[in-house]
């Protein structure tokens, strides 16, 4: 496999939630997600979550080449809720979850997965993209999240509407007419988007957490083809480096408003043969 992976915490002292691992003809990344401030009632926190889950999927994808990804990552839920529902609280609101982004090649075939806010970037070989992005949470965060987006990023004012916010949102994970995230639940994988793309149809697979498709979706610097351009000139740390000028550029989020001024990114792309 032709892949490039980067990935950068938000802070340099901070924990990167995110995951992304490949494995011949199969890929996954993860973005980590939690309530900021609150309690999980986990031991283990959020990156052990996405990590061990993402392993846990990636694994499964491969050992079962004809199971539909839907059903791995169910499977793989499964597991990561036995190895810790002994020890932890998991009907805590604030519970560990993650988005979930997952491929798997065969000889003719391209099959995905996308759960959660995470992107999936498609490149054609007539030059055309295409970003399958589960639009459910950004839908559910444009109903709550205007006084959040009137404040400076950062501030006192702010952190307690993102509070107010997160708290809101929450309440409408995995329920009908909110959004779908992996955590606790298995039958979260239901909810994934599924499909399935000609494989000599495609040039590349691009992989994306959030936090760095910032750059086409939320500041609006470049549309996916010149993202793509910019992954195949400069790689994914090229991508995430032109992230992170943009937030340093507008760190109170006056021009962008946005919950976190910095987020983790992660790219994982793989260019086909």
């Amino acid at each position: 496999m032709n892949v490039a992976f980067a990935s950068q915490s938000a802070d340099p002292g901070r924990e990167n939630e995110d995951f992304a691992a490949a494995s011949f003809g199969a890929a996954v990344l993860l973005d980590g997600a939690g309530v900021a401030g609150a309690e999980t009632g986990c031991l283990h926190g959020i990156a052990w979550f996405s990590s061990t889950l993402g392993g846990l999927l990636l694994a499964d994808i491969a050992a079962h080449p004809s199971r539909p990804l839907a059903d791995c990552l169910a499977d793989s839920i499964r597991a990561v809720r036995s190895l810790h529902e002994d020890t932890c609280d998991l009907a805590n609101r604030a519970s560990p979850t993650s988005t979930v982004v997952a491929v798997r090649a065969d000889a003719a075939t391209l099959e995905y997965l996308v759960l959660g806010d995470s992107t999936l970037l498609l490149a054609e070989t007539d030059g055309s993209t295409a970003a399958i992005t589960d639009q459910r949470l950004d839908e559910v965060g444009k109903r709550l999240r205007g006084p959040v987006d009137a404040l400076p990023t950062g501030s006192p004012a702010h952190s307690a509407a993102l509070a107010e916010y997160r708290d809101a949102l929450t309440g409408l994970r995995n329920r009908p007419g909110g959004f779908w995230i992996a955590g606790p639940d298995p039958q979260a994988a239901e909810h994934a988007l599924t499909g399935t793309v000609p494989l000599d149809s495609l040039a590349s697979v691009t992989l994306l957490s959030d936090g760095a498709t910032r750059l086409v979706d939320s500041f609006e610097l470049a549309d996916w083809k010149a993202a793509l351009g910019l992954l195949n000139s400069s790689g994914p740390d090229g991508l995430i480096g032109r992230v992170r000028a943009a937030e340093a550029g507008d760190p109170d989020g006056r021009r962008w408003p946005r919950g976190k001024a910095r987020d983790d990114a992660t790219v994982l792309h793989w260019v086909l043969p």
